[in-house]
């Protein structure tokens, strides 16, 4: 066998016991390009950050960057102080303003209301998706008025609720006396609340009908087979199964509420009666259209921001303590 500088082929020769043939094997002389190779590991590592970049650029500079001039401007005067800084006196002052306190309390009302805000599509859905007579119809029905303006929401039920408006007349045909539903403060936030939770629910529905298509059916029969009742499939089968789903629900209503509300509050309640409407949307507004206080709108701004944000932390750690129990 030739020794030289060059490589030498390996082969294998067998002898066909029939024909005597013989079997050459020649293995590739070719070899991996090391800088190909090393390009294709740079492309795939860096590739990831080259396609998120655009969306964090456009998060940066149109959320992420007024974010902090509205948290730096809150810390200054406005009129005559304008652009001097001030501190925390913008927030001294907001904390003590009963209408920034009843928009605060107002929060905590919407989150005792929250579950409620949840259960109602999460409901819903689960008939639709246990096929109840009708359930086509439903689906269509019920995410009609998700696709309705605040504003005409709000003017539809102006109407409906009304001292004099159809609602009372029912009632009065049924010897129950009248009951001033948006002017009576007791009674005005709960009823923009149901009005909003009507107008929204659709989409908190689709996104219930999308868990339930992950949803093993055969989860379902097992139980129907060991005689479970609706509310034991519900409670013991789907709540477990849809968690994900239902916190997801949580957070995105939540947000929903603290920040879609406005045109409903303009046009129903304009903050009314007696300032018992308030939220910190809407407060916000009124400091910088009206009273032309942006520096004070900013530091309510950052305080609603904080609150948010408190409320997403929360569910980070209810998503990862579910993540361990799974």
């Amino acid at each position: 066998m030739p020794i030289g500088n060059t490589r030498p082929s390996v082969r294998t020769t067998q002898a066909g016991r029939a024909g005597g043939a013989a079997v050459t094997l020649s293995a590739p002389r070719g070899g991996t390009n090391p800088r190909r190779a090393r390009g294709g590991l740079r492309a795939e590592r860096y590739g990831p950050y080259v396609l998120v970049a655009p969306a964090v650029l456009i998060v940066v500079a149109l959320r992420l960057y007024p974010l902090l001039l509205g948290v730096n401007f809150s810390f200054t005067g406005d009129g005559a102080l304008n652009g001097t800084v001030v501190g925390f006196g913008n927030y001294r002052e907001l904390f003590g303003d009963p209408l920034f306190r009843t928009a605060l309390r107002n929060v905590g009302l919407l989150v005792l209301l929250l579950p409620v805000a949840v259960a109602i599509p999460g409901l819903l859905a689960t008939f639709i998706y246990l096929r109840v007579p009708g359930h086509r119809l439903y689906r269509s029905v019920y995410f009609f008025p998700a696709v309705l303006s605040p504003v005409i929401v709000g003017a539809i039920f102006n109407l409906l609720l009304a001292f004099d408006g159809p609602l009372n007349a029912v009632l009065g045909s049924a010897g129950v006396s009248p009951v001033d539903w948006l002017g009576d403060p007791d009674l005005a936030m709960f009823m923009v609340v149901g009005v909003y939770v009507w107008a929204t629910f659709g989409m908190a529905l689709v996104v219930f009908l999308a868990g339930f298509a992950t949803l093993d059916s055969a989860l379902l029969d097992a139980a129907r087979v060991d005689g479970a009742s609706l509310p034991q499939v519900i409670w013991h089968v789907i709540v477990p199964s849809l968690s994900r789903t239902i916190q997801f629900v949580f957070v995105t209503t939540m947000i929903g509420m603290l920040t879609s509300m406005f045109g409903l509050l303009f046009v129903m309640t304009s903050g009314g009666p007696e300032g018992s409407t308030y939220l910190p949307e809407y407060y916000i507004w009124i400091q910088q259209g009206q009273m032309n206080r942006p520096a004070l709108a900013s530091a309510a701004s950052t305080i609603l921001f904080m609150i948010m944000l408190v409320m997403g932390l929360l569910q980070i750690k209810v998503l990862e303590r579910a993540g361990r129990e799974d």
